[in-house]
């Protein structure tokens, strides 16, 4: 488990996780996951960079701050936490519903992005998914299971998003039960699916103006966001790179630390 600490932006409380010295790579979470879901592959990472990860506001266990919560203004919430680190530049990594707010983020700021790392996350709102997140955009239903079924969805997600031979250690399993079962968190993340729901498009046609070097790194296994997505993001990126990491299933920062950084870093090192 990575050590944290809270810290008050504009009164808000902010987790937070702090490894290793040098330039900044900044690491963005989805859900149902807390910054603990980089526990095992930060501290590979950390013996070349200034790691951090945060929960978002209002997710993990972070209070929430005012505002909307499309990927633009998850981007606007990592622009105010990089001003009050004051880093100028940063690597930004993205998983899962961290990723659209790092191409958000890179699209409107490419002076403060040194390089950008997105990892199976639904990028192409027009692409195939698994039929149960199809299911869920189409009809709403998320909102119904986020708010009455978190146990439900809590495990699901474990038993899809990790090796069907691998399971979380009870203290990493603990941090991200407790924050999901908190209801202000679910009923956060239901606006935030809403809000990315009908702000995708609108991303989607952006990426040609992202213009940092990007690694777009996939699991080969990924259940819910097939290697098509990130073959198209590929191909509407000018600068960017494919890897697929053909046995790794969605939450391969956990299942496959070593191997994840090992891409992140020799992609890194070409692009310093």
């Amino acid at each position: 488990m990575l050590s944290t600490a809270f810290e008050l932006h504009s009164e808000y409380r902010l987790r937070v996780a702090r490894a290793g010295s040098g330039s900044p790579l900044v690491l963005l979470h989805g859900y149902p996951d807390t910054l603990q879901i980089w526990s095992r592959l930060a501290p590979n990472l950390a013996e070349s960079f200034q790691v951090i990860a945060f929960d978002w506001p209002g997710m993990g266990y972070s209070e929430a701050w005012p505002g909307g919560a499309t990927p633009f203004h998850m981007a606007e919430r990592l622009m105010a936490l990089l001003n009050a680190w004051k880093i100028e530049r940063a690597v930004i990594a993205g998983m899962d519903m961290g990723g659209q707010p790092a191409l958000a983020f890179a699209a409107r700021n490419p002076e403060r992005v040194a390089s950008l790392i997105v990892m199976n996350s639904l990028v192409q709102w027009d692409e195939r998914t698994s039929w149960e997140i199809a299911l869920l955009r189409k009809f709403g239903w998320n909102r119904i299971a986020l708010r009455y079924l978190p146990r439900l969805v809590f495990e699901r997600a474990l038993r899809t998003f990790l090796p069907s031979e691998q399971t979380l250690d009870a203290s990493l399993r603990s941090d991200m039960w407790e924050s999901f079962r908190n209801r202000r968190v679910r009923d956060f993340i239901v606006r935030m699916c809403a809000g990315y729901q009908g702000t995708l498009r609108q991303l989607a046609g952006s990426y040609h103006s992202i213009t940092a070097p990007v690694l777009v790194l996939w699991a080969g296994r990924d259940k819910h966001f097939p290697v098509e997505q990130a073959k198209r993001l590929h191909s509407a990126l000018p600068n960017s790179r494919l890897e697929i990491i053909p046995h790794a299933e969605h939450w391969m920062p956990l299942s496959m630390p070593a191997e994840v950084a090992s891409r992140i870093l020799e992609f890194l090192s070409r692009n310093q």
